[in-house]
């Protein structure tokens, strides 16, 4: 334990001298914050409340891209060859890896909750209990996934793809970047065996429908076992020396880790729970946004002088 806690309190010491980290664990999320309260949902506390799911997720996912170029960094540069020699071991390196991780996501998640409390005026966060839980196990399951990324790959040039061919997926699937009742059905039916759809849909139904635990204890079972799954695998391919390689039949047994999802979509693939879910917030939204509308339409009628007012009120 303490040798885990040492190494852990070292990682976060050498992310926060880090520009790359200040960039991707806090410009950019920040950015992408704003991008959707601001610009997406245009401050409507409704809209906000409603993409604040989406912002948490990306911040979330993240994870495994920053874990996975670090541990490749550390084993080319030969840093984790010096800590071959310490009493620490191959869990200690990689749990702490996560913790550290951990630590650093979500500071950055309590802002970006905070900000739409206050700045969009969002009414209600919905069940944090719910989102503390899929936020810790989705940053932990994610991390884990770049800890085998890491494993699996011998150059930053591997990794580099590697981590590209899974984001790209990840992100514009899950509906974290395009609302997920937009896409086709076949692409939807896919999405299905994805870990960030549910990550995606459970801060959704966390924030917005106030869910508590026990309504997303099959979304967060599965992550938890998806932790525990690239965990170990992590924990068996993991290489000190640059040197060391894996056989390539290594490779396959990370196609294990996929077993949680695998079975999750299969169940929703038949049982269409999450589709039908969507479906129903988007036209939740819809029938919100009709009714203001209207409400803007009567008012209007009621007093057509009202915008010319409201207009001459806003000129200096």
């Amino acid at each position: 334990m303490t040798n885990l806690l040492t190494l852990t309190r070292m990682r976060v010491r050498l992310a926060l001298r880090n520009k790359m980290f200040f960039f991707f664990s806090i410009v950019m999320p920040m950015g992408f914050f704003f991008l959707y309260a601001g610009v997406f949902a245009k401050s409507v506390p409704r809209e906000v409340a409603a993409l604040l799911g989406p912002v948490i997720g990306l911040n979330v996912m993240g994870s495994f891209w920053g874990l996975s170029a670090t541990l490749v960094t550390f084993r080319e540069q030969g840093i984790l060859r010096r800590f071959h020699v310490t009493p620490a071991t191959a869990v200690d390196m990689l749990l702490s890896s996560i913790l550290a991780n951990y630590v650093l996501t979500l500071p950055t998640v309590i802002v970006e909750l905070l900000l739409a409390k206050f700045l969009f005026h969002v009414p209600s966060l919905g069940d944090l209990s719910s989102v503390l839980l899929l936020v810790s196990l989705g940053t932990t399951s994610f991390g884990s996934l770049g800890l085998v990324i890491a494993s699996v790959t011998n150059t930053m040039q591997e990794t580099q793809v590697l981590n590209q061919l899974l984001w790209l997926p990840l992100i514009f699937l899950s509906g974290a970047t395009i609302p997920f009742t937009y896409l086709s059905a076949t692409v939807q039916n896919i999405a299905l065996f994805l870990p960030a759809t549910y990550l995606v849909h459970g801060l959704k139904q966390a924030i917005v429908d106030s869910f508590g635990p026990d309504k997303l204890l099959l979304i967060l079972g599965s992550l938890a076992v998806w932790f525990v799954l690239t965990l170990i695998l992590s924990s068996q391919l993991f290489r000190w020396e640059p040197e060391a390689k894996i056989p390539r039949k290594a490779k396959l047994y990370v196609l294990a880790t996929a077993i949680p999802f695998l079975l999750l979509g299969m169940w929703e693939f038949k049982y269409g729970r999450v589709i039908a879910e969507e479906k129903v917030a988007i036209q939740r939204l819809d029938q919100a946004d009709r009714a203001e509308r209207k409400t803007r339409q009567k008012d209007k009628q009621q007093d057509p002088d009202a915008t010319d007012r409201d207009d001459s009120d806003q000129k200096p």
